[in-house]
């Protein structure tokens, strides 16, 4: 069973790595084909445009790392395998995100304050193509959605290119019918609003996985209520919980039993239960019993 179990996982990976791959190269390729035609056709939204496509070429290239990263073994030194590069990947990606919508806000201003001529064909033309390109990216991740958050987030990336891209080919045409250059400027500020709606998020999450917060989605009150009604369990403390990678909880806590140690099959128990309920998958459990004579150091709730 074991052996048929890894079978079906390799697949799935290599197309995954597939993917990730195309997905990174068409998109690459398309942003320096978008930048050099937004300086060319003096077009900010263009320009916006490709700074959301980096932006997604960024986010693909860290999922597809860290689902990488996260299958290297343990070492000496990194006891944890290099998991968390994903969190320091994920917190990289939403400043550099912020650092562009900054610079592409700052410019669409001034546009604003003078109006510049457009390529408006131009722009139509490239949008269009954007619009092509990240269709087909989101259709490669379309199969593995349901199974892998990293893979969900890219195809909903990508679909949201799609819409972004067809807004600059809206902007286009309405400049093409109306001759108001005004509305070139204009979308690039509504794309910059739409990269820090999602980065924001981003920025965020992985911000607190770095300090340590519990994930989102993990309820302590609900694993401290769970811990302290086990069969004779006193009380607990240093109850600590924290994410080892964007996908991965850890938790460490002591029990105290005054009976005695309880035997492995408890503790193992407790570890299946604060896996299935909870989604923690790598628990530590330390069992104390509450002798007077060698109080727990960690016990108080301010000593961390």
């Amino acid at each position: 069973m074991a052996h048929d179990h890894h079978h079906h996982h390799a697949p799935r990976d290599q197309g995954h790595d597939r993917a990730f791959a195309i997905g990174i190269a068409l998109n690459l390729a398309f942003v320096a084909v978008e930048f050099v035609y937004g300086v060319l056709a003096h077009s900010m939204a263009l320009l916006a445009d490709a700074g959301h496509n980096l932006g997604d070429v960024l986010a693909l290239a860290l999922a597809w790392g860290a689902s990488a990263l996260g299958r290297r073994e343990p070492s000496q030194r990194y006891t944890y395998g290099l998991r968390s590069s994903s969190i320091l990947a994920a917190l990289f990606n939403a400043m550099l995100l912020m650092l562009v919508v900054g610079g592409i806000a700052v410019e669409a201003v001034q546009r604003l304050m003078n109006p510049v001529e457009v390529a408006t064909a131009t722009v139509i033309w490239v949008a269009l193509c954007g619009i092509v390109v990240n269709t087909v990216t989101a259709l490669l991740f379309l199969r593995g959605r349901e199974h892998d958050l990293n893979v969900k987030g890219a195809f909903l990336h990508m679909a949201a290119d799609a819409g972004v891209s067809l807004g600059v080919v809206l902007a286009g045409v309405g400049m093409l019918y109306t001759g108001w250059t005004w509305l070139d400027p204009a979308m690039s500020l509504a794309i910059a609003a739409v990269i820090i709606g999602s980065t924001w998020g981003l920025l965020r999450d992985s911000l607190r996985l770095a300090l340590h917060a519990v994930p989102p989605g993990i309820d302590t009150e609900q694993i401290r209520k769970f811990l302290c009604g086990l069969e004779g369990v006193a009380e607990i403390h240093d109850l600590h919980i924290w994410g080892m990678s964007t996908t991965e909880t850890a938790l460490t806590v002591h029990l105290v039993l005054p009976s005695g140690h309880p035997g492995d099959r408890y503790i193992t128990q407790v570890g299946r239960e604060l896996h299935d309920r909870f989604g923690v998958g790598h628990a530590t459990i330390q069992v104390e019993t509450g002798d007077e004579l060698h109080p727990c150091v960690l016990a108080p709730d301010h000593v961390v």
